[in-house]
């Protein structure tokens, strides 16, 4: 592996990683938030659930995207826009506000993930690269799951939920800076169509 895979791999590892302990940062802080922000009780659930909603019913949609118009803007694209949204939930005061950016925070990782694998099999040839490139993808996304939880509890427990949120901008910003120095455009699809119909009712049979 050559030094420059070896960055794209730890900048791809790292928004994969950030993304996963997206998940389930806040599951821990949601009583919390729920007295801070007055949120009714049988819909505090909808703060761990409006993320994986749109993260699961538009990744389909915005991989086609990345095919399209090429995946390191659509990488891009989610990066700012997991920063931006990361900053709106940390500032907000009410129930409203918080499941706003808690569905762009979603809809970032719908941008990113498919991107980045995108991004990651365009970066390592076929064979023992791209396979111990793509395992170790797979368990950084394990190892996100588990790790935001316990940093969601340490978080809540020693500054406030809010930086569940806020912890995400330096690493975004980073991450924006870093990724047009290492990753190249990549190739784009030509013809085809957006199935937007069909992600818009893949997201309404998961919520219903």
């Amino acid at each position: 592996m050559t030094k420059r895979q070896t960055l794209i791999l730890l900048l791809l590892l790292g928004a994969q990683f950030t993304l996963a302990v997206d998940f389930s940062i806040m599951n821990v802080a949601v009583p919390v938030i729920g007295r801070e922000l007055d949120f009714a009780a049988e819909n505090l659930q909808w703060i761990a659930t409006a993320f994986a909603l749109s993260a699961a019913g538009f990744s389909l949609l915005f991989g086609r995207i990345a095919d399209l118009i090429g995946a390191r803007k659509v990488f891009l694209a989610g990066l700012v826009l997991l920063t931006l949204s990361s900053l709106a939930g940390g500032l907000v005061d009410d129930a409203g506000p918080l499941l706003a950016a808690r569905v762009a925070q979603g809809l970032a990782t719908a941008m990113v993930t498919p991107a980045g694998l995108a991004l990651l099999i365009t970066a390592f040839p076929e064979g023992p690269l791209r396979d111990r490139a793509l395992g170790l993808n797979g368990a950084m996304l394990s190892a996100g799951f588990t790790c935001g939880a316990i940093l969601g509890g340490l978080l809540t427990d020693t500054l406030s939920w809010r930086w569940g949120f806020f912890i995400n901008i330096p690493i975004g910003i980073l991450l924006i800076v870093v990724t047009p120095m290492l990753l190249k455009g990549g190739s784009r699809s030509t013809g085809g169509k957006l199935d937007i119909p069909g992600a818009v009712s893949v997201s309404a049979g998961l919520i219903a």
